[in-house]
Order: structure tokens, then C-alpha cells, then sequence
């Protein structure tokens, strides 16, 4: 019989579990359901007892980690921590959320219980045989994997499953005690971007995606990247979206174009295999390329802004298409966002 385990941590803020860990719950509820097995979660967080009340009460082993040691993300106490849930529980499936924090040491303690893992899996299937699925091949090739060596760890991508919401509770919560290794890192603190130069923000609910139609010769014959730039950046601020970029976009810096300055690589939708899953996108100064729009594919509202009306997000790749200028209609936007909020 499988018997599972899924690893949470805290969010940023150590006052509750992250998004994703809540999503991996729901997926080894499900996945227990499904085979009748039996079902341990496992917390890693400085106070780990708060945090066991948003899970469920019934149905599920809770155990826990917590101490100071690991109220911030470092290699080492999170390996250890890992490991001494998996050998507390000695389950035959891991579940474990994709985020940095876990996907920096889950290959490590999968080895040091002679495991294997499979990363970016998107679902689990599967009744007599667990099959999970992932995409490959920049998300165009999708695969179900099934493994008969155990322990099997899977991360699971954010946005996958819905996070858990259901009933519960005070459970009792087991600590685990862990025998930590000399640390020779020490966390002094936690800086992150301010609100309006972060940029990439996974669990926002919109994602804005710039083509390079917004560094181009506009009407008037001239290039306004720098009017450009402010009015995405006022429209990020407004909203709290998410930032995507065309891969024509973040290249033109090495091709001596204008660019807009807060644009990196790592804002590319599409081409990479980044596959966002906001609620809703926008895409604008796009022409709707096939490898962009494989990168939208889980994307649930999409809709776009184009000047032609005959670009590719018309041809039944976008739910509604705003045939416009995306100058006009982001400053409009934005006009109308800053009265609201006033």
C-alpha cells in the first residue's frame, strides 16, 4: 500500500503556509483518496503549530519542524529538515511544492534516501499505477511518468491544483526532532524589490505581457520607449500584475534598439517554457507568435490589444482582442485606475 507525505513550508512573511504548499495539500488529499492511502503533511516553519490550523484536522499525520533555525530558507537546515520527515514517515510518494525553498534541496534528500525525483509535474492520475504528468519540449509534448522504485518524489508546478480550502482545525501536531550539521551560512535578513520595481510576481492574478510593437515607430514616426515604460510600469503599480515579455522584446538590447529597462530574460513568456498561470493575461504590442502563445496555453482569460486586425491573437488564440492603440488604451487604463483609487 502507498502511503504519502506533503511538504510545506511557510510563506515569506513565517505567518502562514505559501500558495503553493496549500495546492500540494490538495493534491495529496486527492491522490490519498483516490488510492486509499494513507496520508502524513509535514510543516517546516519557525512556529509550525500556527500554521497546522489552516490544514485539515481529520484525514491526515501532521508533523512539524520548527525552531528558529528554520524560519528562513538555507540549503543545509532545510535539507535536514526534509529528511527527518521523510524517515519519521517513510512514505512511498513525496509531494512537495515547486518553490525555491524546496526545489533548491528536494534532489539532495530524495538521494540521501535512495529516491528518485521528477520535477514540474502538473498532475497526478492514475488508480492501480500513479502517473504523473509533465510538459516537454517547451510545453508543446505532455508525458505521464510512472515509476516502481520507491521512495518517488514529485514537484508539483504552482497553479496545478487549487489551494486547499477546506474544513479545519487544532490537530495535534508531532515534532520531528532534527540533528542539524554545523551551519556555516548564517541568514542576516530578508530584502526584497519594492512593490514598484518587482516585476515578476507569480501569484498575481493578472499577467501583462509587452511585445516589441511598444519600442517601435509609432504614428507620429518617432520611437517613445521612454513614455513606454512609464505607462507599463504605472499599469504593473495600479494593478499589482505580473510582467511578461515577447522573446523579440528582451533581445533588442543586444541589438543596440531601444529597450525598456526592467525588462530581463526572465520575464519571457513562451519560448524558455515559461507557462504562467495567472487567472487572467493581457497581452499587448504582441502579434500573437505560436511559441508566446504556447507559453499562455494555462493562462484562464486571455485577451489581448493590437492596432492590426488580422494579427495572430485573432485567429482564435485570444478570448477577446481589443483592436486599439495600446498607448492610448494602457494610459486610459491608468487614468482611470489612479481616480478610482483617489
Amino acid at each position: 500500500m502507498e502511503s504519502i507525505l506533503v511538504l510545506t513550508h511557510a510563506d515569506e512573511t513565517g505567518s502562514a503556509l505559501n500558495n503553493a504548499s496549500l495546492e500540494a495539500v490538495t493534491a495529496g488529499l486527492e491522490l490519498a483518496s483516490r488510492l486509499n492511502a494513507q496520508l502524513a503533511i509535514g510543516i517546516v516553519a519557525a512556529d509550525a503549530t500556527a500554521l497546522s490550523k489552516c490544514l485539515p484536522s481529520e484525514g491526515a499525520r501532521l508533523l512539524a519542524v520548527s525552531g528558529e533555525a528554520f524560519a528562513q530558507a538555507r540549503y543545509a537546515t532545510d535539507a535536514a529538515a526534509c529528511e527527518a520527515l521523510c524517515r519519521a514517515v517513510q512514505p512511498t510518494i513525496v509531494l512537495a511544492p515547486a518553490s525555491s525553498r524546496f526545489t533548491r534541496v528536494a534532489a539532495s534528500v530524495a538521494h540521501r534516501l535512495g529516491g528518485f525525483i521528477d520535477t514540474h509535474i502538473s498532475s497526478i492520475g492514475g488508480t492501480d499505477r500513479v502517473e504523473a504528468t509533465r510538459w516537454f519540449y517547451r510545453q508543446r509534448v505532455e508525458a505521464a511518468i510512472s515509476r516502481d522504485a520507491r521512495p518517488w518524489f514529485l514537484l508539483l508546478d504552482a497553479g496545478t491544483y487549487a489551494a486547499f480550502a477546506g474544513a479545519t482545525g487544532t490537530a495535534q501536531v508531532e515534532q520531528v526532532p532534527v540533528e542539524l550539521p554545523a551551519l556555516r551560512t548564517m541568514v542576516s535578513g530578508f530584502r526584497a524589490p519594492t512593490q514598484g520595481a518587482q516585476t515578476i510576481r507569480p501569484d498575481a492574478k493578472m499577467l501583462f505581457v509587452a511585445g516589441a510593437g511598444w519600442t517601435k515607430k509609432q504614428p507620429d514616426g518617432q520611437v517613445h520607449a521612454t513614455e513606454a515604460g512609464e505607462l507599463i510600469v504605472g499599469f504593473l503599480a495600479a494593478t499589482g500584475a505580473s510582467l511578461g515579455s515577447s522573446k523579440s522584446l528582451v533581445d533588442q538590447g543586444g541589438e543596440g534598439n531601444s529597450v525598456l529597462p526592467f525588462l530581463t530574460h526572465l520575464n519571457q513568456i513562451g519560448q524558455t517554457g515559461s507557462t504562467p498561470r495567472h487567472a487572467k493575461g493581457l497581452s499587448t504590442c504582441c502579434h500573437g507568435e505560436e511559441p508566446h502563445v504556447v507559453g499562455w496555453r494555462f493562462i484562464g482569460d486571455r485577451r489581448a490589444i493590437s492596432l492590426d486586425p488580422n494579427c495572430g491573437w485573432t485567429r482564435g488564440k485570444a478570448d477577446v482582442v481589443y483592436v486599439a492603440d495600446a498607448f492610448e488604451v494602457i494610459a486610459k487604463v491608468n487614468a482611470l485606475l489612479g481616480a478610482a483609487k483617489a
